[in-house]
């Protein structure tokens, strides 16, 4: 019945399928390469492009907060101007390439099982061009590229971040290949640290020392500022050293837009002056009799603190 050995058996012998040669052209009429794609990817490969270009850029904090237009230079290899990307010297400077007789395609059989699996792919020997160079340009030895200055324009939106890449399609090198395109370039953005401020997404952190009396009576300080009004702070009186003031929307720009900003927490710490003259330390040691008159005793002070630290 319809080739079969015996119930169950295999219809093309006891030996299986890869006993028989079949032609699948003849099967399916010249168009079993088309089916075959659908199902194995087609027979074309991709043209060879050209290669990426990853450029580090260092760029100032003010930037995270302003955005810029900024514009890089870079040596990069391009279609070589001597020869409009030839390779020869002059128009006639070739011979047919004998890898793929001039056709500048070549074809590579691989197996996939049972099946074979055809791939075109541009020639390696001639670049996909189908000729061979005979008079190589005295700029590019042949090549077809060389390495030529281009300045690069391009934007950075506010609120970028450190480590940021940003992708320019078709500013890469060119191609070896005749038909290819040419790769990207990457430029990954260095972030300058602020002098001051240290950074949390669109957050900013930063240590204001003060001093004790400002820390006891209060005090109204200002900054100058990445947005270009003063930064300022109220210090409540009684403040101590660990206390935090959060200033909101004078941030950075967050990834939502530019109208949304975010915070400014600043640490209060206590500066203490690197030498006391024999008249501060006078005044220093009367403030502090009166002030152990007001406070808890030592031991008292440092069980409340133990409390305060374990209920926190």
């Amino acid at each position: 019945m319809f080739g079969h050995d015996s119930p169950g058996g295999s219809p093309f012998g006891p030996s299986g399928f890869q006993s028989v040669n079949i032609n699948f052209d003849d099967l399916f009429g010249g168009g079993f390469d088309s089916l075959f794609s659908q199902f194995f990817g087609g027979q074309e490969a991709d043209r060879e492009n050209g290669s990426d270009i990853l450029f580090r850029h260092k760029i100032p904090f003010q930037v995270a907060m302003d955005g810029a237009n900024d514009q890089i230079q870079i040596e990069v290899k391009r279609n070589c101007n001597n020869c409009d990307g030839r390779g020869s010297s002059s128009s006639d400077g070739f011979r047919q390439c004998p890898s793929c007789d001039g056709r500048g395609r070549i074809d590579e059989i691989s197996m996939i099982g049972p099946f074979r699996q055809r791939i075109r792919k541009d020639c390696n020997s001639c670049r996909g061009s189908g000729r061979i160079v005979t008079d190589p340009c005295t700029i590019c030895k042949g090549e077809g590229r060389s390495f030529q200055s281009s300045k690069v324009n391009f934007l950075i939106s506010p609120g970028v971040r450190d480590g940021t890449r940003l992708r320019i399609r078709s500013q890469g090198e060119s191609s070896t290949s005749i038909n290819g395109n040419p790769g990207d370039l990457f430029i990954e953005l260095d972030l300058e640290p602020h002098p001051w401020f240290e950074r949390d997404g669109p957050d900013l952190l930063m240590a204001l020392p003060l001093s004790y009396a400002d820390l006891s009576l209060g005090a109204d300080i200002e900054i100058p500022h990445l947005d270009s009004q003063d930064l300022r702070i109220s210090v409540p009186p009684g403040s101590r050293p660990g206390d935090t003031i959060l200033i909101p929307d004078r941030g950075l720009p967050s990834h939502r837009g530019i109208q949304n900003r975010g915070s400014v927490t600043a640490v209060l710490k206590l500066a203490m002056p690197k030498k006391n003259s024999r008249k501060m330390r006078k005044k220093i040691s009367e403030i502090r009799d009166e002030m152990e008159e007001e406070l808890e005793t030592l031991e008292n002070r440092i069980l409340l603190e133990a409390k305060k630290r374990r209920r926190s």
